[in-house]
């Protein structure tokens, strides 16, 4: 009670947040009048006056209200468009590193321009992200007008461009593009050896469209850079066979928590059935030479009872496509990772792609925590504050809308079974389409709109079915979705990008039927805006967009978005959700009872319950669905900070060794503490002069070093000691390493370390991504012995890492120890450059050169070793 007093006398927190915003959105419109005398020569040289000013070190802060000013007037120029006080305060909460919450149809599009204009000026780039590339695109030709009147250049990043193109896209001094591309970008970048090859520049400021989507949803999925890894295909044919012969009793479902796993029968049943088919003939399962077959049954079992065709992937073009299950879009070239992918496809007979191998991945919590200041705007946030907040220390600010909401939000309908919610939803559509009210019906699957689609041809109702089917005719269909009568059956609607306006989009129409060089342009413009007119009034007329919903999602997030499609800017509309005991998340979170309850209760068929308690019991499951989630999200975002530490100084090496002139001193390092290496393990620590090992150390000087040392003699002078040994052979070592560089030439030496150091730090890492997959793997049985998981994870990630650093001194030192180079054949024009070639022998003067030509990756190696190419040295 008495917090209710407080907040109806001085607010909430938000609105004390948004009214500290009013001296500046003041200011800022007391600058208007001055602006607008200035002709478009003074606008670009006001513009590069405020960027000397930042340049010379005056904080941006005291220029805001003057910058912000100067992209009003652009836009106004531009665009035809005034930013509102509204869209001023969301620009500021951009500034401020926030997250800006602003409903659909505030025009979240244009306030990033401020933010972006104002943190441009310093000259260090700005990246706007977006969900997909037409949006991309759109936007950086759209609002590239606006910078255009201010003198700053504009970038994008789309699929399909090559590095010559980003790198020009990043040094623009505002670069629109996707999250995929930026986060792959980054990856990419720290694969390539030189840094005139790079294409980022430092992660400066960013403002994230439609941040709940992109830092929430989509964060649980890593970006993984990867290649061919040695795989079994027939084992997925051999997995999937079996899993159709299981049993209830053979596994333990949960949907509540989205696994499943083999009961001890199933595990002997499965067995069985593997031998049967020849997969093994004995022993088990849990034998290790058969984990490998029992992580594939595992991953066969995950693909029939939790994926779902046309709901969590679909088929296009004799691919499995991943569905994005928040905005129902397909996204093409992801993967599941770890042979799910691999199983799913098995199971729906289509061709079973090889599994790769990590090379490079992070995710995106870490790659957006890079950049010093980070902000991001949507339209519903607010559910997830405390996520944002505790993962990437942002704040959520929720903008009032330039016009007062008018939609009325119905209480939810709910019924015990899915016909009868689906025959109230076809009434409503039948109804709303009767009276010309235009209606969206938002489904939660592409086999739920494609059902209710077959329904409403069947009555002969006109509609549009928007999904990942149809991507491709998405602006189309929702620039007419606001037209009196219309009918869109939407999967999700979130990151559309493009507002539903009644009557129709007059920009999308113009372009579309209007061509500009036309003697009647003129005269089919106006025409075309007339009869939008009409329209808008005849939807406004019949109540606005009616957004009618057939099932709750798992987060309310996604609810908000799809019901904040209708009343945009003071329009009216209204919103229902229709529900049935049938739908997963009343199903899974304790229908029974309530069914049970009803029946006695007498509830007909056909009849609904209505309630605003029924609205709040939905609330909180989905309340708690939310919560697992997020555990879920932290909890693997703790894993990956152990890789992102160990990826950041990996990284950071890299760039080091790229900007270096030359490596030497690092590789002579390196050869230092691999000849320690190599006298420890030969001479024990607290050893006794008889227990010393002359053999190991005359096999890894000649293994690591290239070198035949007398270690034998060595060991019998009188009184020497390790620290003397050590010395002798660093001694030796640097002898013949320089005799090389002399023979080679220095330039060509220094070349070869330091293209061979990176790309021995690159198999390194490779190679240390993929233990560390299998650990993370296995990590959670530690639970079992009393051990927490994550700190056992830790621990030997790090012992791991300590590994890769020895490894990589040690590779480093042989390589080099070993590495001839051939000068290019006279009469070849194909070789046009000295190329490096790992050689191996038995002595430093009779090693063998690799021949030119490709070699394939299974084949023996040339150098006579006995294994296979890619074992040995394919394998640098």
């Amino acid at each position: 009670m008495l917090g209710s007093l407080a907040k109806s006398l001085f607010g909430n927190s938000n609105d004390r947040a948004v009214k500290r915003f009013m001296p500046q959105i003041e200011a800022v419109n007391a600058l208007e009048t001055s602006f607008e005398d200035l002709d478009d020569a003074g606008l670009k040289a006001k513009a590069q006056d405020l960027r000397t000013q930042v340049e010379a070190g005056t904080d941006k802060e005291s220029l805001l209200a003057e910058a912000f000013a100067l992209v009003r007037e652009a836009a106004k120029r531009a665009l035809g468009q005034r930013h509102f006080d509204v869209q001023l305060m969301g620009g500021i909460a951009l500034h401020n590193g926030q997250i800006a919450e602003m409903k659909t149809g505030e025009g979240k599009t244009l306030v990033a321009t401020l933010a972006s204009f104002l943190n441009a000026l310093d000259g260090k780039g700005v990246h706007v992200v977006t969900v997909n590339d037409y949006l991309a695109s759109r936007d950086a030709a759209w609002m590239g007008k606006v910078y255009e009147k201010l003198g700053l250049s504009v970038g994008c990043i789309v699929a399909g461009m090559d590095d010559d193109a980003r790198r020009a896209a990043y040094h623009a001094d505002i670069t629109y593009g996707t999250n995929n591309e930026f986060g792959f970008d980054y990856l990419r970048d720290n694969l390539k050896f030189r840094l005139e090859d790079m294409v980022q520049r430092d992660h400066h400021f960013a403002i994230v469209d439609e941040v709940d989507s992109i830092l929430i949803d989509e964060a649980r999925t890593p970006l993984i850079i990867s290649g061919p890894a040695e795989t079994n295909i027939a084992l997925y044919t051999i997995a999937d066979a079996i899993i159709p012969d299981l049993i209830e009793t053979d596994f333990d479902l949960d949907e509540k928590g989205n696994s499943v796993s083999l009961t001890e029968d199933g595990i002997e049943h499965a067995e069985v059935l593997l031998k049967a088919a020849g997969a093994f003939e004995e022993g088990t399962l849990y034998d290790i030479n058969n984990v490998g077959l029992l992580h594939h049954v595992n991953q066969a079992l995950r693909a029939h009872k939790l994926f779902q065709l046309d709901t969590h992937y679909m088929l296009k073009g004799g691919l499995v496509v991943i569905i994005d299950e928040f905005t129902g879009r397909a996204m093409d070239g992801r993967r599941f990772s770890d042979g799910l992918h691999q199983a799913i496809e098995a199971k729906e007979k289509v061709e079973i792609q090889a599994e790769n191998q990590t090379l490079a991945s992070v995710t995106f919590q870490n790659y957006f925590r890079m950049y010093e200041k980070l902000a991001g705007m949507t339209g519903t946030a607010l559910t997830e504050a405390g996520e944002f907040s505790e993962i990437y220390n942002l704040d959520v600010t929720a903008i009032p809308t330039n016009r007062d909401i008018q939609r009325i939000d119905h209480d939810d309908e709910v019924y015990r079974t899915g016909e009868e919610r689906d025959a109230a939803v076809i009434d409503l559509i039948i109804d709303c389409q009767t009276r010309g009210q235009p209606v969206l019906v938002g489904t939660i699957s592409i086999e739920k709109s494609e059902s209710l689609s077959k329904v409403l041809t069947s009555k002969k109702i006109k509609h549009q079915v928007l999904n990942a089917r149809f991507h491709e005719e998405e602006a189309r269909i929702i620039a007419q979705a606001g037209v009196p009568g219309a009918v869109t059956i939407a999967t999700n609607m979130a990151g559309r990008g493009t507002d539903i306006q009644l009557g129709g989009n007059l920009e999308m129409r113009i372009a579309a039927e209007v061509k500009p060089d036309s003697a009647k342009a003129d005269k089919d413009t106006a025409a075309i805006t007339a009869e939008v007119e009409t329209l808008k009034a005849e939807a406004l007329a019949a109540g606005g967009l009616y957004v009618i919903c057939t099932e709750r999602h798992e987060s309310r997030r996604i609810d908000n978005q799809l019901r904040g499609r209708t009343g945009r800017q003071g329009d009216p509309g209204a919103s229902k959700f229709f529900l049935s005991l049938q739908d997963d998340l009343m199903r899974i979170f304790g229908s029974e009872k309530l069914d049970g309850m009803l029946q006695k209760l007498g509830l007909e068929e056909g009849e609904a319950i209505i309630h605003p308690w029924i609205n709040k019991a939905v609330e909180k499951a989905q309340t708690k669905v939310e919560a697992r989630n997020f555990e879920i999200r932290k909890q693997l975002l703790k894993y990956d900070d152990v890789m992102n530490d160990q990826r950041s100084v990996i990284f950071d090496q890299r760039k080091e060794i790229m900007r270096a002139a030359d490596v030497q001193d690092t590789v002579s390092d390196m050869r230092r503490e691999a000849v320690a290496t190599i006298v420890a393990n030969a001479i024990p620590q607290g050893s006794y002069h008889d227990q010393w090992d002359a053999d190991q150390m005359a096999a890894d000087a000649q293994r690591v070093l290239g070198l035949t040392v007398p270690a034998a003699d060595w060991f019998k002078e009188d009184g020497i000691a390790d620290p003397e040994i050590e010395e002798r052979l660093i001694e030796e070592a640097d002898k013949y390493m320089a005799e090389k560089a002399v023979r080679l030439g220095p330039d060509v030496m220094r070349m070869a370390e330091k293209s061979l150091l990176l790309q021995v730090l690159d198999q390194q890492w490779k190679e240390h991504l993929l233990r560390l997959d299998q650990l993370r793997q296995g990590i959670s049985l530690r639970a079992y012995a009393q051990k927490d998981p994550l700190n056992e994870y830790k621990r030997e990630a790090f012992d791991m890492f300590e590994q890769l650093l020895s490894g990589l001194r040690e590779t480093t030192t042989m390589v080099l120890a070993h590495v001839e180079l051939r000068q290019p054949d006279e009469d070849s024009e194909a070789q046009t450059q000295a190329a490096p070639a790992v050689a191996t022998g038995n002595t430093p003067s009779s090693q063998t050169s690799m021949p030119s030509g490709k070699v394939a990756r299974n084949a023996p190696c040339p150098c006579g070793s006995g294994k296979k190419y890619k074992h040995c040295h394919g394998k640098i």
